[in-house]
């Protein structure tokens, strides 16, 4: 990597440094999650604090370091904050989705970068408020859980492959699964809700939209604790989510 380089990046988080300086999360387009240094960015004469907030996507000039970088330049591309802060369902929702991604995603460089498109979808999508912020989240994670290898098998048994329909799923087996290979602690699903998480995964906003709200609230639980199951602890964000 050149020690000075260019990217975009979604700003995931801050947190303060000293009197004056603040460390920012990125996840950035082609250099994967990056955590640098942000100087002066507390004072209120800092040219660019306002501009390295999350659900920021931002062109961002970094030094790098050893450890962390250094904010050199940064330029607002689009700022999804205004209106996803502006509704307690968008905000708490969106905040789940970046805590989610900087918990799954390492320092590991994307070359597909689908993980950064994804969330720039999500955040434009969620800051539009078209769809139901529940919604919106629970096909994120469904989406981020099948980049990382960890998508829920929801056609046929996770197990032996038997096709369905099946009206159990066992997270730990990887996702539904027959009479046969049902074991102690799978949990009963309507398949309705498994329809539900179908559409979600592929993004049919079209049926998704039209689900009966217990379906929505039983996929969003099979979806948060799917999330949890694999990070082996829980999205704090996700208890504030509502649904």
């Amino acid at each position: 990597m050149q020690k000075l380089y260019r990217d975009h990046a979604i700003v995931l988080r801050t947190h303060p440094l000293g009197e004056a300086d603040r460390i920012i999360t990125l996840l950035t387009r082609t250099h994967g999650k990056v955590r640098a240094v942000a100087k002066g960015v507390r004072r209120t004469a800092s040219r660019f604090g306002a501009r390295l907030e999350p659900f920021t996507l931002v062109d961002v000039q970094l030094h790098a370091g050893r450890g962390l970088h250094t904010v050199n330049q940064v330029v607002t591309i689009e700022a999804f904050a205004g209106p996803i802060s502006a509704d307690y369902a968008r905000f708490t929702a969106a905040s789940a989705m970046l805590e989610t991604t900087d918990r799954l995603t390492d320092e590991v460089v994307d070359p597909s970068q689908r993980g950064f498109l994804l969330l720039v979808g999500a955040l434009r999508t969620m800051a539009a408020g078209r769809i139901p912020a529940p919604l919106v989240l629970d096909s994120f994670l469904l989406r981020t859980l099948a980049l990382s290898g960890w998508a829920p098998e929801l056609s046929v048994c996770a197990s032996c492959g038997a096709h369905g329909p099946h009206h159990a799923l066992d997270i730990r087996a990887g996702g539904i699964v027959c009479t046969a290979c049902r074991k102690p602690g799978a949990r009963a699903v309507r398949q309705a809700a498994v329809e539900h998480m179908i559409f979600l995964l592929a993004g049919d906003w079209e049926n998704a939209v039209t689900a009966e709200e217990p379906v929505v609230h039983e996929a969003g639980r099979i979806i948060a604790d799917t999330i949890t199951w694999h990070l082996e602890r829980s999205v704090r964000s996700l208890s504030y989510v509502e649904r």
